[in-house]
């Protein structure tokens, strides 16, 4: 059963813009489901039979592999890299856009092996793992683009409580996973995983990797999530957890790698215009693409959030990123943090093409909690010089639990993460 993406819609408005479209993410995260609803014809390099006589065609005729009612799909087209410089070509002569589909689960290859970079013939699309809304779990009473519009949200109700939150950390987005229960959908994860430990990680660029250092470094990333934390600082909390000798290279080495895989989905620091002379930290906050991997990098369910809250609170704003960043990219925005030289910060910032932004802090829940996030949107917008920018749209706690979303008196909304949508 297919449940349908917000990239859907996105997917379709590229393709209606450009010759070929290429979406890019983790693997499992549904890439090659949603382009299947949109092509006509497919070309599947995932299956070794097929990749076989590709690989024995690509040298006499590659354009007979782009042959197929359009747009044409083709699966982990990485794998045949000289089909990039084909795709482009074909683009260039035919004219025409939506041609093409083009999936893959790690990043472009090196520049030597394509001639061109496709630019104005192949635009990039980033899907992710499953929001909340798509899976299912929120209520979507709450639009971001309403509220971005001005439009006053009234009062909501919200049915997720803590043990569904902690669940739904731990299982994550994965499609597959979604349409699982209990310990089933739990397990996922872990497969996930261990996937990239034991094989991923090895054929992204062909150099060989010890699977064990490979998830000892995946256990050290998980304890530092939602951090600006350097790679020496995860180095040393390697080394401290009975790891063996290594040095910073290879931790660097080995995050690259993450990140080909779209496994690391790092968060950059957003550059505000200010009225202060704090100086802006620059720094990426660490995040895996899903809080799932964290959790099953860390071998913890449920349960252990549940009773570990300083651990769940790390994780649970990780899977708020990971549905800010979906909703984010589907209003032409994109997502970023703040942080500044006197200690302000800001865990989300959602900035949009047209300039406009709003400010989100993250919280578990608790009114204490709530009010110090307050705290932080309140003196955050206060610094913002708004002779030289506008004013952000509108100032948003976003929850893990708590009966109602609703507005503040001081026009700040406090919203559970299951009413929220785009």
């Amino acid at each position: 059963m297919y449940k349908k993406r917000i990239a859907d819609q996105m997917l379709s408005r590229r393709l209606a813009g450009k010759g070929a479209v290429l979406i890019e993410g983790p693997k499992w995260c549904g890439k090659t489901t949603t382009a299947r609803q949109q092509s006509k014809s497919i070309l599947d390099l995932g299956d070794i039979d097929v990749l076989r006589e590709s690989l024995n065609m690509v040298g006499i005729s590659s354009k007979k592999l782009l042959e197929g009612d359009v747009p044409r799909l083709i699966d982990e087209w990485q794998t045949i890299p000289a089909l990039w410089d084909a795709v482009r070509c074909a683009v260039d002569i035919r004219g025409l856009p939506s041609q093409f589909i083009l999936t893959g689960s790690s990043v472009l290859p090196d520049a030597d092996a394509t001639v061109h970079t496709g630019t104005g013939r192949i635009c990039r699309m980033r899907m992710r793992p499953m929001s909340l809304y798509e899976s299912g779990e929120s209520n979507g009473t709450v639009s971001i683009q309403d509220l971005f519009d001005g439009k006053i949200s009234d009062v909501q109700n919200n049915s997720l409580d803590i043990d569904d939150i902690a669940f739904l950390t731990c299982r994550g987005g994965w499609p597959a996973a979604t349409l699982l229960s209990g310990d089933i959908a739990l397990d996922q994860a872990f497969d996930y995983v261990d996937a990239v430990a034991e094989s991923d990680i090895q054929r992204v660029d062909g150099v060989k990797r010890d699977p064990m250092r490979v998830q000892r470094l995946m256990r050290s990333f998980a304890r530092n999530i939602a951090q600006q934390v350097s790679y020496s600082r995860i180095r040393a909390d390697m080394l401290s957890n009975d790891s063996e000798t290594l040095d910073e290279n290879t931790v660097a080495d080995y995050i690259r790698a993450l990140k080909r895989l779209y496994v690391v989905d790092d968060l950059e620091a957003w550059n505000p215009n200010l009225r202060s002379k704090a100086a802006i930290r620059t720094s990426d906050t660490r995040y895996y693409a899903d809080p799932s991997i964290a959790a099953a990098s860390l071998g913890a369910g449920p349960g252990d959030l549940i009773k570990d809250l300083e651990t769940f609170g790390l994780l649970f704003e990780s899977m708020a990123v990971r549905d800010l960043r979906v909703y984010a990219e589907s209003l032409d925005g994109k997502l970023y943090h703040y942080r500044d030289s006197s200690g302000l910060e800001c865990d989300t910032v959602i900035h949009r093409r047209n300039g406009t932004y709003a400010l989100v802090e993250v919280k578990l829940g608790g009114d204490a909690k709530i009010e110090q996030g307050a705290e932080s949107l309140r003196s955050l917008a206060g610094k913002i010089d708004t002779s030289r920018m506008p004013a952000p749209s509108f100032l948003m706690v976003l929850t893990a639990v708590g009966k109602y979303a609703y507005r503040r008196k001081d026009g700040i909304y406090v919203v559970p993460i299951g009413c929220l949508k785009p």
